[in-house]
């Protein structure tokens, strides 16, 4: 499943509609260092699967 660029435009409106535009960089600062977390966690889980 792709939500694709209207999806994405139309969720980044509503972001900005809801926190703001002083508040957009902060959100997606944390969404950044989160998905980045999640990604390690799971390539950890699938690396000890592995062995």
């Amino acid at each position: 499943m792709s939500i694709g660029f209207p999806g994405l435009i139309l969720i980044l409106i509503v972001a900005l509609v809801i926190f703001g535009p002083s508040k957009l960089p902060e959100i997606g600062k944390a969404f950044g260092s989160s998905l980045k977390e999640f990604k390690k966690a799971v390539q950890g889980v699938s690396e000890e699967t592995k062995k």
